[in-house]
């Protein structure tokens, strides 16, 4: 990409503007702590693992920017860490960097360059990460499989090359994958505008298809895997990812089709027990009722908007991390890939 998805560039935090994909690569500079929120919200960066890099170089911007550093810090990851409730890797990427802030105030250091420094290790980290996902994920694959996926995981959610995406490319690269499906992700189309995009770029046969017509390829028995991303994987194994996630477990349970889910261990988190735990985020209802700025409702019309929704552990067939896989899914297994990262 002609822009990284986000990095630390001359004092400030630089992302790839997503709400300008696919037409434009538009890089977006933001220079101080409320810029890169609004970004955060209005969904110009996303994706767990790219949230926690942003979330962490955040925290390095406030303490650059701020009179006494770890005020900046701590103010920066308190305004982050709500920006987007549901997502965990965002929270856990401020926590990282303000952790390594706060020591270095003890020690006497600089703390923001303490701060830069634990959100780099977090990009590197991400990055590694992304090729192990790839590797341990890429026996999972059958050969010749017509693999479907949903809303986006590939370079656009991550310092690599992705999580789910980065799986398919893998396959893809390995000769076994046979087709693309592209779920559009309703309501703000992150599969047409950004997987379709990303599978174009790699040269990946796809096709794209609304969400509702999934099913459908179920039955005529043209989807051999379905692979998506994690917002938050529980301990008991419930994942937590974008809206639409549940009716594909339901389908692939329905007709015998492998359900994988591909996150790194940051995306695990141990404190929340099961996702009737997790706040979901609803977002505003003009995604909804409107499209491209246009009405597409009538006036008043009230829309039901979650972000997220919750696939439980019995409708995994295998979670794939950077550390291994866990399969079957259940509370031991997920511990142990959080253990041995």
């Amino acid at each position: 990409m002609a822009v990284a998805t986000v990095c630390w560039t001359a004092g400030a935090v630089v992302l790839l503007d997503q709400t300008k994909l696919p037409d434009e690569e538009t890089e977006l500079v933001c220079r101080d702590v409320a810029a890169l929120v609004d970004a955060i919200k209005r969904l110009a960066v996303r994706g767990a693992p790219a949230l926690g890099v942003a979330g962490a170089y955040g925290v390095a911007l406030g303490a650059s920017r701020h009179d006494d550093p770890l005020t900046g810090a701590r103010d920066a990851a308190a305004e982050l860490s709500v920006a987007r409730p549901t997502a965990v890797n965002l929270a856990w990427g401020v926590r990282a960097a303000l952790t390594a802030a706060e020591v270095a105030a003890e020690a006497g250091r600089d703390v923001a360059v303490a701060a830069l420094a634990a959100a780099r290790g977090i990009a590197e980290q991400d990055a590694a990460a992304s090729d192990a996902m790839a590797a341990h994920g890429l026996p999972l694959v059958p050969a010749g499989a017509r693999v479907l996926t949903h809303c986006n995981t590939g370079a656009l959610v991550s310092a690599g090359g992705g999580t789910a995406f980065g799986l398919v490319a893998a396959a893809h690269r390995a000769g076994i994958l046979r087709h693309l499906w592209v779920d559009e992700t309703r309501p703000l189309l992150q599969g047409a505008r950004l997987t379709a995009w990303e599978a174009r770029r790699a040269g990946i046969p796809h096709s794209l298809l609304p969400d509702g017509a999934a099913g459908s390829l179920f039955a005529r028995g043209e989807v051999e895997l379905v692979v998506i991303g994690a917002d938050r994987i529980c301990a008991d194994g419930s994942v937590v990812n974008k809206i639409g996630s549940y009716s594909l477990a339901v389908l692939a349970e329905a007709h015998g089709v492998p359900f994988i889910v591909v996150a790194p261990t940051s995306t695990i988190d141990l404190a929340t027990a099961s996702g009737d735990d997790v706040e979901i985020e609803h977002r505003a209802g003009e995604e909804v009722t409107s499209y491209a700025g246009r009405a597409v409702a009538p006036a008043g019309t009230i829309a039901y908007n979650p972000a997220f929704d919750v696939t439980p552990p019995r409708l995994v067939t295998a979670v794939v991390t950077e550390t291994g896989v866990a399969r079957p899914v259940d509370a031991a297994r997920i511990a142990a890939l959080v253990a041995s990262s």
